[in-house]
């Protein structure tokens, strides 16, 4: 690893709790507005990883970072990481905070739990942003979905788990955020890494697959053969307002690979659809 500070946290904000049962949800709140934007990341990471965004929408709308449950400063639940469970924090942090409708930003796996909290609550979606995630549980084959528990599960499972985070950086010269976000991604408990991964390819979970909705949809991904086989058309057929694009020269961390970038992308979106100012 190289000798990089992590991006532990959001500066210059004030820490909070939610309550899930037993478990604690932290969250950071700053930012000022009539609007709110709740940010949920990806898997195995944490709030600090949508440092980039905060300049950008501070002055714009109120900002809400969570830490799902086992990740960042939020308790390790002592049940499974599904999918549910992470919506259900989601939506813990939105009363707490005091937050009756939002526009929801997720990462990766963040898409998923974002999928879920429509599920339950599409009363608090305002839009849905999804940045490199799935917004349906694509089919994985069996025999790697094995492969990579088994990995996981292990008790060389840093080492794996290097491996298979490496794979989201394939962009030479970013070698030194890749080591960074890894050094991130590894603190995360192993037990949260196998049981949020087991979950999101559990078939017998429920899917997060997004039906017709009401609310804009906005998708952000890498250009990658990943989004083949007609993903973009299944956007598109969910809402009448859909803006998909595709970014040029990232990997899997676009926010982060190229923030100015992504922000130019993301504010263009938020603008067209009247959830930011212009």
């Amino acid at each position: 690893m190289t000798n990089i500070a992590p991006f532990a946290s959001v500066a210059d904000t004030q820490s909070h709790f939610a309550s899930v049962g037993a478990n604690r949800i932290h969250y950071v709140s700053l930012g000022k507005g009539s609007r709110t934007f709740v940010f949920v990341h990806g898997w195995a990471c944490h709030h600090g990883f949508w440092r980039e965004q905060v300049p950008l929408l501070s002055d714009m709308a109120r900002l809400i970072l969570i830490d799902l449950p086992g990740h960042g400063r939020s308790d390790q639940p002592q049940t499974a990481c599904t999918m549910d469970f992470f919506a259900e924090a989601v939506l813990a942090v939105l009363r707490d905070a005091k937050v009756d409708r939002a526009t929801f930003i997720g990462h990766s796996m963040g898409a998923a739990v974002l999928c879920r909290v429509h599920h339950h609550a599409p009363e608090k979606v305002a839009a849905l942003v999804s940045v490199d995630g799935l917004l349906c549980r694509l089919p994985n084959p069996p025999a790697e979905t094995r492969a990579l528990l088994g990995a996981l599960g292990s008790a060389h499972y840093l080492d794996h788990a290097k491996k298979f985070i490496s794979d989201f950086f394939p962009v030479p010269g970013t070698e030194a955020l890749r080591d960074r976000v890894t050094a991130e991604m590894l603190a995360t408990p192993q037990p949260v890494m196998l049981s949020a991964m087991a979950t999101m390819l559990d078939t017998k979970q429920p899917d997060w697959i997004l039906r017709k909705v009401d609310t804009p949809i906005m998708v952000i991904n890498a250009r990658s053969p990943w989004w083949a086989n007609g993903y973009e058309g299944y956007v598109r057929s969910l809402s009448p307002r859909v803006d998909y694009r595709a970014l040029d020269g990232v990997g899997h961390f676009l926010m982060l690979e190229k923030p100015a970038d992504f922000n130019a992308i993301l504010l263009e979106m938020l603008q067209k659809f009247d959830l930011a100012a212009k």
